[in-house]
């Protein structure tokens, strides 16, 4: 090839494997231990974990016991999650979201809405370890 075709062509390959980083694998958690105290409450854990949520943006909207939906709206990009629990471990998974490039065939998502879950993963272990 000649010179200039061949730096379009590492260019474009180069703009390909910058723009498919943006996407990851979703981030589901599964069954995490909390270090809530022996007799925390289904109540109170739930409390904790709206509390952890909504100090982080999130709008934690309880519809059963031992189960909230999460929402994460940041600008004109949305993330749901279903946040399941007990009063020894919970659960994050992905639920539904808008302009985050979601696509079901490869379970792939944008990775900010990864970190947004690992930061509401750790504000609730924080928050259930602070139960008294």
């Amino acid at each position: 090839m000649p010179a200039p075709i061949t730096k379009i062509f590492i260019g474009l390959v180069m703009l390909l494997a910058v723009a498919s980083c943006r996407n990851a694998t979703v981030y589901n958690v599964e069954s995490l231990a909390m270090n809530a105290p022996p007799r925390a409450s289904l109540t109170d854990v739930e409390r904790a974990i709206k509390q952890a949520g909504a100090s982080l943006g999130w709008q934690m909207r309880k519809v059963g016991s031992g189960h909230i939906v999460a929402q994460l709206p940041v600008r004109t990009h949305t993330a749901i999650a279903d946040v399941t629990f007990t009063t020894k471990e919970f659960s994050i998974r992905y639920k539904d979201s808008s302009n985050l490039k979601y696509d079901a065939s490869t379970n792939t998502i944008h990775s900010n809405y990864n970190s947004w879950v690992r930061n509401l993963q750790n504000a609730i272990l924080s928050q259930t370890a602070a139960l008294s």
